[in-house]
């Protein structure tokens, strides 16, 4: 008999990632994560399919973490990232012969995105750096904690790191027989995506290089020369640039970025650079797509950046694309022809191209299925799933299958969402409803597996979720359309879904309706509670509530306040507290749990602390939960038993006054 859903069941979900094709195309190797549930951690190891037997094996063992397989040009080596042996994670290389894996690296600091050079000799390595320090220094520099730290940018913490104090990500060269290492870049600056020309002359990587610390510093390609390290400016300083691809031929580099022109609302797009005439073009001005992964889920864990996929006649690239709830693969062509190849009820992660570019295999997670790769024809042709991954957990559980719900608001705007029916749902019996409301907020819902969700579904839930506007996947002027209006339209888009629910769906109990949302989602819980007591009960999670003091503290505070709320600080400090969920506390009569992360750097645990002060001091109905050094990623990728004490907060909450 199957089984409902547990919190606890997270640690049975398989995330499976990163596949990449062997030069010859007879195996892939790939990456498989699950939690560990002895170290509360996550553990993660090389696996590689063979597509003669079938089977696909693993390539690395322990309780570690191994991730980021490459292939050498010539497919006789693979060159992955790992910890087995401390916590820096070094660079390892493996015989495709068969034998143990070689460490290649010993640096202190740690290591990761390897990209091999043409000829197979070196990798390119990304390593973190003090500006005082050398990747050749014997033994990482010890940092005192209780040393003053000088903070000089604006730009001195990240969330999930903390303090960066002075660090920056540079380039290395190592040499895949010695192991002899060559510092690059060395510019007070992070150097981000390095990939090498194929003829192995030059690089190319992302670097803001300007001495611009403020909101419209830009992210910028440049090329250098291996010979004489001499640096050249490819893009200009207007944007955001990165996830190059060279063309096999060596005429054109294919990249993914944008120019602001709706600050950070702005819809990733396809350039090309010719070097012939040394000219950007930007060929997907015509498409509405955001060329990037938007999509939010819970089970995928690991992973790296897609880069443009060449064909082999240098003609065209492939890419991932976020549109209509999904993700899908699309083709750009240099002359500006842009359409998908593939675009399902689906959430793709990454993929690779099979070498005779009549196939690929892509990492792919389904509303009721946990990733797995499946090999896809270009042309005709079913897929194949590659992966049974998580097979035992789908034979073993009763899951819940997203129903498509669609609606025009009042003044003709269409909202698209799902509604998830309770797990073992009877048609005479009434429900609770929960709307829940995702984060960004330039992301995503959409068709993925969503473990939460699920959860809530096997406790007797209808869960409700919704993409207002300012979600991605429904072209620039919908993502844009928050801007400046938070809490307006978008919080009667998520309004008008519980009202479309209820009126299609007499099982709901209208008297029993919650609401939940973390990041942006959280900003509006917080707000939805101050402006209708329609909900008999709220869960807030690392949430805004305060944007005058978010503005300061936030790692993105001092740029994404002005350009989100479209409100200066030290000009328009009213209009911030208008539109600021603490100066409606006096209003919530909503029983609110306040859930967050001490070392959440994006939404300062400072917000929730204002929140819980200002409601107690009220005597409204509501408790704090605090969760020790998780950032704001805690849903996501946090330390496991706490992602499994978060869902049962959130379950227990919604339980005791629904």
């Amino acid at each position: 008999m199957k089984k409902l859903v547990l919190a606890e069941d997270i640690t049975a979900l398989v995330s499976v990632t990163d596949p990449h094709y062997s030069p010859d195309g007879k195996r892939a190797a790939f990456v498989q994560t699950q939690v560990n549930k002895e170290k509360d951690s996550y553990t993660s190891h090389i696996m590689v399919y063979d597509t003669e037997s079938g089977h696909s094996v693993p390539w690395t063992y322990g309780e570690k973490k191994n991730s980021e397989p490459r292939w050498s040009p010539d497919g006789r080596q693979l060159a992955f990232i790992s910890d087995r042996e401390g916590d820096a994670p070094q660079l390892y290389i493996l015989s495709t012969d068969g034998g143990e894996a070689r460490k290649l690296t010993d640096i202190p600091y740690g290591v990761s995105q390897p990209v091999w050079s043409p000829d197979g000799c070196s990798l390119l390595l990304s390593v973190n750096l003090a500006a005082s320090e050398h990747v050749n220094d014997k033994e990482k520099a010890e940092h005192d904690n209780n040393e003053p730290v000088e903070i000089h940018s604006l730009t001195y913490k990240k969330d999930g790191k903390g303090l960066i104090k002075g660090t920056y990500a540079q380039i290395i060269l190592v040499s895949a027989v010695t192991g002899e290492i060559k510092q690059l870049t060395a510019h007070k600056a992070d150097h981000l995506d390095p990939v090498f020309s194929p003829d192995g002359k030059s690089i190319v990587f992302t670097a803001n290089l300007t001495d611009q610390d403020d909101a419209s510093k830009p992210y910028d390609v440049y090329m250098m020369s291996l010979d004489s390290s001499d640096v050249t400016q490819i893009t200009p300083h207007r944007g955001f640039f990165g996830s190059c691809s060279f063309s096999p031929d060596g005429k054109y580099i294919a990249l993914l970025g944008e120019e602001h022109e709706y600050q950070n609302a702005t819809l990733t797009k396809a350039w090309l650079y010719h070097f012939e005439s040394g000219r950007l073009t930007c060929l997907t001005d015509m498409l509405d797509v955001h060329l990037d992964d938007a999509l939010i889920g819970d089970s995928l864990i690991g992973g790296s950046q897609q880069r443009p996929v060449w064909t082999k006649d240098s003609q065209g690239f492939y890419v991932i694309g976020t549109e209509q709830g999904s993700t899908g693969i699309y083709y750009i062509s240099i002359e500006g022809l842009a359409y998908p190849i593939r675009l399902e009820k689906e959430h793709i992660n990454s993929f690779t191209l099979h070498p005779d570019e009549q196939s690929y295999i892509a990492s792919i997670v389904k509303p009721t299925r946990p990733s797995e790769l499946y090999s896809i024809p270009l042309g005709a042709g079913e897929e194949k799933r590659l992966t049974n991954a998580n097979t035992r957990f789908i034979e073993e559980h009763i899951l819940s299958e997203p129903e498509e719900l669609q609606y025009e608001t009042e003044d003709g705007v269409t909202v698209n969402g799902w509604l998830l029916k309770p797990a073992r749902f009877e048609e005479d019996k009434k429900y609770p409803l929960i709307l829940n409301i995702h984060g960004g907020p330039h992301m995503m819902y959409g068709n993925t597996y969503f473990h939460e969700f699920q959860v809530l579904a096997a406790k007797g839930y209808a869960v409700v979720y919704v993409n207002p506007r300012g979600s991605h996947g429904y072209g620039q002027t919908f993502v844009n359309a928050v801007r400046g209006d938070y809490g307006g339209k978008d919080y009667e888009d998520v309004m008008q879904a519980v009202d479309e629910v209820i009126s299609a769906h007499s099982f709901v109990d209208t008297e029993r309706l919650g609401v939940t949302g973390g990041s942006y989602g959280g900003f509006m819980t917080n707000w939805i509670v101050g402006h209708t007591n329609r909900f008999k009960a709220a869960v807030t999670q690392r949430s805004i509530s305060n944007w005058l003091s978010f503005h300061g503290v936030s790692d993105i505070g001092f740029f994404f306040t002005d350009w989100q709320l479209g409100h200066d600080m030290f000009e328009d400090a009213e209009k911030l507290w208008d539109r600021s969920p603490l100066k409606y506390a006096k209003q919530v009569e909503t029983p609110l749990l306040i859930l967050h992360g001490e070392r959440d750097d994006r939404c300062p645990v400072e917000q929730a602390e204002q929140l819980f002060t200002a409601l107690k001091k009220m005597n409204k109905e509501t408790v704090f939960v605090r969760f020790p050094g998780a950032s704001h990623n805690l849903s996501r990728s946090g330390h496991p038993k706490q992602r499994i004490k978060r869902l049962g907060y959130i379950g227990s909450w919604f339980d005791k006054y629904l």
